[in-house]
């Protein structure tokens, strides 16, 4: 094929690659900014060229045949240098811009980091978040991110991590349930309670607690096995049934921070840390690169000054 040709089709591969990674004509067209019939187009120009079928379509989505798959991963190093490049060209200028993709876990995403998102798009107006919201945990530049959020005591050492900020279990139930049921006054007391808990494989529930600083043994922990008629993966899910007057709620502070502030929820046994149950600490992540882009640097910081005080 002349080089001429070749230099044509470049972009056609671009718009393969982002099908490819889209599902759909519609969901491409949309990423790329253009018709669903331009982007069919392209492909067929690309298919006729290379004399091979690049696409395999369904009535609901399109998959690549492995021809498509090899050229696609063969020119995706290619072309991720050409957007590090243009990113280092445009960030000379010093204003922030782009598509910055992010991952957070479902609670954090919906409770905490979306309120504050309209604050950062005020101050970068050319910056665009897309947020993916889940709580598994993403490999987070093989699937694209530029940046994750992360409830988690440890660190990958291939990836560049800033201390968001510090975060605490805590134990809240409402107030109408306590004064069904009793308040209890020691961990002990729990056995006798409906514990709402986050379930650990098929490990027995139980929660581990330090004695407070008041007591004759500080420092001293207790464990104590509880039973509950709910347990959840998530702490949204475990705070809303603990509004239900269902039981008694191990939750980390962000999830309860709102209910604790307006009344719906109280603290149970706020003197007696709980240990074990949460990681203690939210980062920021990227995966390690020698260039940073302008936008994840600005989006960096403006977490870390909104989260520096933590959720008490």
């Amino acid at each position: 094929m002349p080089k001429v040709e070749v230099e044509r089709l470049w972009t056609h591969v671009h718009w393969l690659a982002i099908l490819a990674e889209q599902g759909t004509y519609t969901a491409a067209a949309i990423r790329l900014g253009v018709s669903k019939s331009a982007v069919s187009q392209r492909i067929v120009e690309l298919e006729k060229a290379t004399g091979l079928s690049l696409v395999q379509r369904t009535t609901r989505s399109v998959r690549l045949t492995d021809a498509g798959n090899a050229l696609v991963r063969d020119v995706r190093s290619a072309y991720e240098q050409i957007s590090r490049s243009f990113s280092d060209v445009r960030d000379s200028a010093g204003v922030a811009r782009g598509l910055l993709r992010l991952t957070a876990p479902v609670a954090f995403a919906r409770q905490q980091l979306v309120p504050v998102l309209a604050g950062f798009f005020n101050d970068y107006p050319e910056v665009r978040v897309q947020l993916d919201v889940s709580d598994q945990i993403s490999a987070i530049a093989s699937e694209g991110f530029d940046l994750a959020v992360r409830h988690s005591n440890q660190i990958p050492d291939t990836h560049v991590a800033w201390k968001l900020c510090a975060t605490h279990s805590v134990l809240v139930a409402t107030r109408s349930y306590l004064e069904k049921f009793g308040e209890p006054q020691r961990p002990e007391d729990l056995v006798e309670h409906n514990c709402l808990f986050y379930p650990r494989g098929n490990d027995m529930p139980a929660w581990a607690f330090e004695a407070p600083d008041s007591a004759e043994v500080t420092g001293k922990r207790l464990t104590v096995p509880i039973k509950g008629t709910f347990a959840t993966n998530n702490s949204e899910a475990l705070r809303d049934a603990a509004l239900t007057d269902l039981g008694i709620a191990l939750l980390p502070d962000f999830s309860a921070q709102a209910g604790l502030k307006n009344g719906s929820l109280v603290p149970v046994l706020p003197t007696w840390r709980l240990v074990g149950a949460f990681p203690e600490h939210i980062y920021l992540v990227r995966p390690y690169s020698t260039h940073v882009p302008r936008a994840v640097s600005v989006f960096v910081d403006y977490l870390r000054g909104r989260f520096v005080a933590g959720f008490s």
